[in-house]
């Protein structure tokens, strides 16, 4: 899978140029990490924010046996690898991990191989914070083959996820996994309904779970499904190349309630778009790139603070850019990538940290190593626009007594938690940890942390649920 690309490049797109420029706002951006091929090269994935206030990702090849690998890193560059993987006879930890991690609430970390396994077509695995690796299923093509998507965790503790290939049709499946590795495959694409899904999966505020599918759909654009915890598929949208195609990035649900996501091309340019799409399926498209402001994006978007969208495109600018866009459509390009030491071809979206910085990865470029024509394996990232520190919470919705963990940043000393106003009890775990559980009367809004430094506020409401 040695230099991985979304496979599917669309043909005859045709571009009417047309750019529009903002001003830059105030940010700091900062290369933290070079990688040189002994660490790790080509990151396709995203980062995540562990409760230890580390960030944690995959590397797709590279490392000790050049499969790939699992690296932590702390928020100022310092880097581990925690995981080489093939270390295994035959690859049957798997080999080759394109997609990111999700960090459970029983504090390990889940993710995907493209490759490798029992049968050579994948894996899922868990991993602990200090890299003990455990494989907890290994695809057979019957049930899936190569997922790409990280995985999420639904509120009912299980987790879910897509695979490319495979299935009953061969066209790419949804599957839901249980903690201790029990599969299910909840649906196998067909041309119909969407082939090859590519991207990471969102649990609804509804409970649903909604996605993309890089091809087919009655346009064979590609689409956005909605699909229950059961099972039943609805396509909501189809790509017909004028508003997009190749949705190849996961959705994310604002606080307005709608979902947002890019498609890697089309659009008014040809050069892909941002969109807007209602849960019931109304699309509107906010921007379409041009090379200028950025080209393919092939990664999905994280709402700041500030209410504004963050992303990344591969190509565009100058070797990739970092933009931020409003709910409105207004987009700012904040970095455009040299392909020199700050990195280039940024694939995989950024995460805002709970300090208020995003961060996020390059598949090449950067100061080490001679991976690619840039010169470089590639990289990890800062970029601080002036936000400040919030609160994040794990899980994002639950029932009264639920047990939640709250990251932040400083959070020694504090002397409150509360959600929606109402007071929890709460233990101070570390400066990056509380834990907690949904108090009696509370109702859903924003949780709140009273620390020595001030007050800190959840950046997504919570949820309480009957």
């Amino acid at each position: 899978m040695a230099k991985f690309n979304w496979s599917i490049r669309a043909c005859g797109i045709f571009l009417l140029w047309a750019a529009t420029a903002v001003a830059l706002p105030a940010q700091t951006f900062t290369t933290l990490y070079s990688f040189n091929g002994t660490d790790g090269v080509y990151i396709i994935a995203g980062l995540v924010q562990g409760t230890n206030g580390n960030l944690y990702g995959t590397t797709e090849e590279g490392g000790a046996i050049a499969r790939g690998t699992v690296f932590e890193i702390t928020p100022s560059g310092t880097l581990t690898t925690l995981y080489t993987f093939c270390s295994q006879s035959n690859c049957t930890d798997g080999q080759y991990p394109v997609a990111g991690l999700v960090q459970g609430t029983d504090g390990n970390f889940y993710g995907t191989t493209g490759n490798g396994g029992a049968g050579g077509d994948g894996t899922v695995f868990k991993i602990t914070p200090s890299g003990t690796l455990t494989t907890l299923h290994s695809f057979d093509i019957t049930d899936g083959e190569d997922p790409r998507a990280a995985l999420i965790q639904g509120t009912n503790g299980n987790l879910y996820g897509t695979t490319y290939e495979g299935g009953a049709n061969g066209y790419g499946t949804v599957f839901k996994i249980t903690p201790n590795g029990t599969l299910t495959t909840l649906h196998s694409f067909d041309k119909k309904s969407g082939n090859y899904p590519v991207a990471e999966l969102v649990q609804s505020t509804d409970g649903d779970v909604y996605g993309t599918t890089s091809a087919g759909g009655a346009d064979r654009g590609g689409t956005v499904f909605k699909i229950t915890p059961s099972g039943k598929l609805t396509t909501l949208h189809s790509f017909d190349v004028t508003d997009g195609a190749t949705p190849v990035a996961g959705l994310i649900q604002s606080t307005d309630g709608n979902f947002y996501g890019t498609t890697l091309y089309g659009g008014a340019n040809g050069d892909g778009t941002v969109f807007e799409i209602t849960p019931s399926g109304t699309l509107t498209t906010l921007h379409s790139f041009v090379d200028t402001d950025g080209r393919d994006p092939g990664a999905g978007l994280v709402q700041g603070t500030d209410g504004n969208f963050y992303g990344t495109t591969e190509y565009g600018g100058l070797d990739g850019t970092v933009f931020e866009i409003t709910p409105s459509g207004t987009l700012t390009t904040l970095h455009s990538f040299t392909g020199g030491t700050d990195g280039a071809s940024p694939y995989a979206g950024l995460v805002q940290d709970t300090n208020g910085t995003f961060y996020g990865t390059t598949y090449e470029g950067g100061a080490n190593g001679s991976c690619d024509v840039t010169g470089g394996c590639g990289t990890v990232f800062s970029l601080s626009v002036g936000l400040g520190p919030f609160v994040d919470t794990n899980p994002t919705s639950g029932k009264v007594g639920k047990a939640v963990k709250i990251l932040g940043t400083s959070l020694t000393g504090s002397t409150s938690v509360t959600f929606n106003g109402t007071a929890a009890t709460f233990t101070v775990v570390s400066a990056s940890e509380i834990t907690t559980t949904v108090p009696n009367g509370a109702t859903t809004g924003t949780v709140q942390v009273v620390t020595p430094g001030g007050t800190l506020s959840s950046n997504v409401p919570f949820t309480v649920t009957p």
